[in-house]
């Protein structure tokens, strides 16, 4: 079957020229196009993609879902596999991926080991570590095009950080799509050991949170509230351990030079607990 390996990223032309490089080098693979949706970059990205002679599609909106459902539409294959932009594919990886599908005449959401590492010259082989449990998560995961069009793609009110994924996760799996997680269908993420700005991250949260109260009131179920925080128990756990009046606090621990790393990276993990929970409270109170 035909191919189509599609990437939204932004801003970020560097780790997408090696990713680009490494899909280039694909060995063993059937036909395959790459789809690169610029989602609004401002640097070098147009050029990488015009360099690597794939496929360009830009939509200037910030919006995951929006981004990957254009690349879908501008794509050939009739397998859609899914990556991002800060990974390094082994030679095998496209070929792994179709032959699962190939393997079994059912609908399946394919997806295989991610390793983060440090750097894009590390190259560990995957441990059982890396085995995951997700259902459909984009920095890794495949399935066939009428499968993806059928279900109706990603949904673009989800138009800010976080659970696109897991919502169009959450449909296909109501459709009889079933998951199938392959080992050697394995990448390289690329995470350096210095974490993002503490600022980034705090919108991030409260982007996440945001689109977690939306994720919930759309489909309210026990698995849906589990998987992004939203019950009792754990804000109940998020008022006690992490309440938003030790937000400064934890800020400033860990924003500090003076104490250990691994005071910091706690203080760091409360706080953005805290801002996370917090606004998701809102969120949900909000919308009752």
């Amino acid at each position: 079957m035909n191919v189509s390996v599609v990437i939204a990223t932004k801003d970020r032309a560097e780790l997408l020229d090696a990713a680009l490089a490494s899909l280039r080098g694909q060995s063993g693979a059937p036909p395959f196009d790459i789809v690169v949706v610029d989602n609004g970059s401002r640097d070098r990205t147009p050029a990488i993609a015009r360099e690597h002679g794939v496929s360009y599609v830009f939509v200037a909106e910030p919006n995951r879902g929006k981004a990957r459902n254009a690349g879908v539409a501008h794509a050939t294959g009739e397998l859609i596999v899914f990556v991002d932009d800060d990974v390094v594919t082994p030679p095998h990886f496209v070929a792994a991926h179709a032959r699962a599908h190939e393997a079994e005449d059912i609908p399946l959401a394919v997806s295989g080991p991610i390793v983060n590492v440090p750097a894009s010259a590390e190259r560990p082989a995957p441990t059982a570590a890396n085995a995951s449990r997700a259902f459909f998560v984009t920095c890794n995961v495949s399935l066939r095009r009428a499968i993806f069009e059928a279900a109706g793609g990603f949904d673009e009110t989800f138009d800010r950080y976080g659970w696109e994924d897991t919502e169009l996760g959450v449909r296909l799996r109501a459709r009889g799509v079933r998951r199938r997680f392959v080992w050697d269908a394995y990448l390289w993420h690329i995470k350096p050991p210095t974490p993002e700005a503490l600022e980034d991250a705090l919108g991030k949260a409260i982007e996440k949170a945001r689109m977690a109260a939306q994720f919930v009131r759309k489909i309210p179920t026990t698995r849906v509230k589990l998987a992004t925080g939203a019950y009792g128990f754990n804000l109940a756990r998020a008022r006690l351990l992490a309440p938003p009046l030790l937000q400064p606090l934890y800020a400033g621990l860990a924003t500090s030079r003076r104490l250990p790393s691994v005071v910091a990276s706690i203080a760091r993990g409360l706080l953005l607990d805290s801002v996370y929970t917090e606004e998701l409270d809102r969120q949900l109170n909000r919308g009752s």
